[in-house]
């Protein structure tokens, strides 16, 4: 096997298509592209046995105060299951020779690959770490939006259905979706707001923008606002790949108008026209199945509010291995792994 640059968007993005588990824009051209505005470094690799590519991987290097680390989101994409060892361990490798000529610490993948016994055993034989905090979702709320509107409609809880009708009846209430990057921070006034009410960290306004550019630019991002006599009370940055559109950040105020429920039920039904097939409402707090019931792991986890209100339009748990690191300089690792420990206990995650 070898391991090859692909800098050729159209043949990166077609070549997403083959791999035999869930898509991710996270490993997209585009999600590439909006790194290196972000001043990272990155590499765009295939890996290639003979003239059949098994699989790509985008990777970041990310420069932070407590180190340099190599960053796989959600990746790699492989092609065939049979080959996700095998693939793995030749990544392994090649990455832990590029970690050290790049100066990083480890080498850290956020794998899509589905969470079972197998899977997790994969990173176990390769000599991967737990790591101690996630960089993206490991558990996720999927909604298969293919179904007629009426069934999705059913497939809600109760109280959801009333709220939506009940949005539908206040006349100054209104969902408007815009491609503009003026509306950009419109947007960021309102998730600033959010993420000072509710005590959690915000992604930087430069960070905000440069996704959106970079996705709206290549008409696979909206920002959708619902508004009431046209001040906003809840939206919503979504990013379109593949058959599935991305709840990938919100925003609300508190307010007794609906306007979270219609918001999202209105970009559903958008969805739905443009014939996306899933709606991914992104991430939520750890759960357990109970025989049909869903349950928190962690009955104070932060995310509890926000994942309830998602569970409510219907859907199901995706759960992917857990974030996995590979050491390369064990000393500086260590200090790394220190801060984001108790980074994550201040954050009660």
């Amino acid at each position: 096997m070898e391991l090859i640059t692909i800098k050729n968007k159209e043949l990166w993005d077609s070549l997403c298509d083959k791999c035999f588990h869930e898509k991710t824009f996270l490993q997209s051209f585009n999600w590439g592209v909006f790194n290196e505005k972000l001043n990272n470094k990155v590499f765009y690799f295939g890996v290639k046995e003979g003239n059949e590519i098994l699989g790509i991987c985008l990777v970041i290097e990310i420069k932070a105060k407590r180190g340099t680390f190599l960053h796989v989101p959600h990746g790699p994409l492989i092609f065939k299951e049979e080959n996700k060892f095998k693939v793995m361990k030749f990544l392994r490798d090649k990455l832990f020779e590029l970690a050290k000529e790049e100066g990083a610490s480890f080498v850290r993948f956020s794998p899509i690959l589905q969470k079972t016994e197998e899977n997790e055993k994969i990173f176990i034989d390769l000599d991967f770490n737990p790591s101690p905090i996630h960089m993206h979702p490991e558990v996720t709320w999927v909604l298969d939006i293919s179904k007629p509107e009426s069934e999705l409609l059913y497939g809600m809880r109760k109280t959801t259905r009333y709220l939506i009708r009940q949005a539908f009846n206040i006349k100054e209430l209104k969902v408007r979706a815009s491609k503009n990057i003026e509306d950009v921070d419109r947007f960021y006034d309102l998730y600033s707001y959010t993420a000072k009410v509710q005590k959690f960290t915000p992604f930087s306004y430069s960070y905000i923008k440069n996704e959106f550019e970079v996705f709206a630019n290549d008409k696979k991002a909206m920002i959708f606002f619902a508004e009431y006599k046209n001040k906003p009370l809840s939206t919503a940055f979504i990013l379109f790949w593949k058959d599935t559109i991305f709840y990938h950040h919100g925003a609300s105020v508190r307010s007794k108008i609906p306007a979270s429920y219609l918001l999202q039920w209105e970009i559903i039904k958008i969805a739905k026209l443009s014939n996306y097939k899933f709606y991914n409402f992104w991430g939520i707090s750890p759960v357990k199945k109970i025989g049909n019931k869903i349950e928190f792991v962690n009955e104070k986890h932060p995310w509890n509010g926000l994942s309830l209100f998602k569970m409510r339009f219907g859907g199901e748990v995706h759960e992917y291995v857990k974030t996995m690191d590979l050491v390369v300089s064990k000393p500086k690792y260590l200090f790394n792994r220190l801060v984001e420990t108790l980074r994550k206990k201040k954050r009660g995650l």
